[in-house]
């Protein structure tokens, strides 16, 4: 790879697939909404590096909702890298996400950029936790790595996002994480999902990115359960060399009647 281009990645979160295709998260056709997004991936193929999916790939947890998203992403053929999200069965995940271009790697290096994936899911909640092991796991790989810019992506956000229900569901022990992060300074980036909505804050010279949902997406700054009619959307990044880095949200023409009513899901 010329190092002198940029590494060029779409982040995708919150996919929410099924084990049947004609299921509906509050009222979206999830396996439809995300096909438009295939379809843009299409056309941008020649210029994606990686693709990176951060939690909530299923709706349901089954093997067959997988096993769906992996039919799906094939021809796209670009080197895909995933994290589990509190929709998620990791197992499930680890067995079936594993063959072709997808990868269950966690700690891996394109170009000048390492890219560290982590497991915030606790199974049964809805909010998330980094354990012991993996804080610990995260702080040797940092050490290893060196010092070449480095993206660390989770599904649950480390930083309150200004939406009150939100902020109940988010990562419960940022203080451990950010205690890790912070030693580092070659971490550029965090990526995370499970916020359904774009989110951009700075942290000690570290820039922390939420990116929206593949299907429905939730109302920003709302202190209950409430969606937002925005279409479905995915994070365009580009990384240098040099430690530089670009982004921007991309929104997909896909429009669907929601259950604008909902209080949960």
């Amino acid at each position: 790879m010329n190092q002198v281009s940029p590494i060029s990645i779409a982040q995708l979160t919150d996919i929410h697939l099924f084990a049947s295709e004609n299921q509906r998260l509050l009222g979206m056709p999830t396996t439809e909404s995300f096909q438009a997004v295939i379809k843009r991936l299409k056309k941008l193929r020649s210029e994606l590096d990686l693709l990176l999916l951060t939690g909530d790939l299923s709706g349901d947890g089954t093997p067959e909702s997988y096993e769906n998203l992996q039919t799906l992403l094939n021809p796209l053929q670009i080197p895909t890298y995933w994290l589990p999200g509190n929709h998620d069965c990791a197992t499930a995940m680890d067995e079936i996400l594993n063959m072709g271009m997808l990868s269950r790697r966690k700690s891996f290096k394109r170009g000048s950029w390492n890219f560290i994936l982590l497991n915030s899911s606790i199974p049964g909640c809805v909010h998330g936790e980094l354990a012991p092991q993996t804080l610990d796991w995260l702080d040797s790989e940092l050490k290893i790595l060196g010092n070449n810019p480095t993206v660390v992506a989770l599904h649950h956000p480390p930083l309150p996002v200004n939406s009150a229900w939100l902020d109940t569901i988010s990562l419960r022990n940022p203080q451990e994480f950010f205690a890790v992060i912070d030693r580092y300074p070659q971490v550029k980036l965090v990526l995370f999902g499970h916020i359904h909505q774009e989110f951009q804050r700075q942290r000690h010279n570290v820039e922390y990115l939420g990116t929206p949902s593949t299907c429905i997406q939730f109302q920003s700054k709302s202190p209950t359960f409430a969606i937002n009619q925005q279409p479905p959307g995915f994070r365009f990044l580009k990384l240098y060399p040099n430690g530089n880095w670009e982004t921007w949200v991309e929104r997909i023409p896909y429009f669907h009647p929601l259950e604008l009513a909902a209080t949960g899901y």
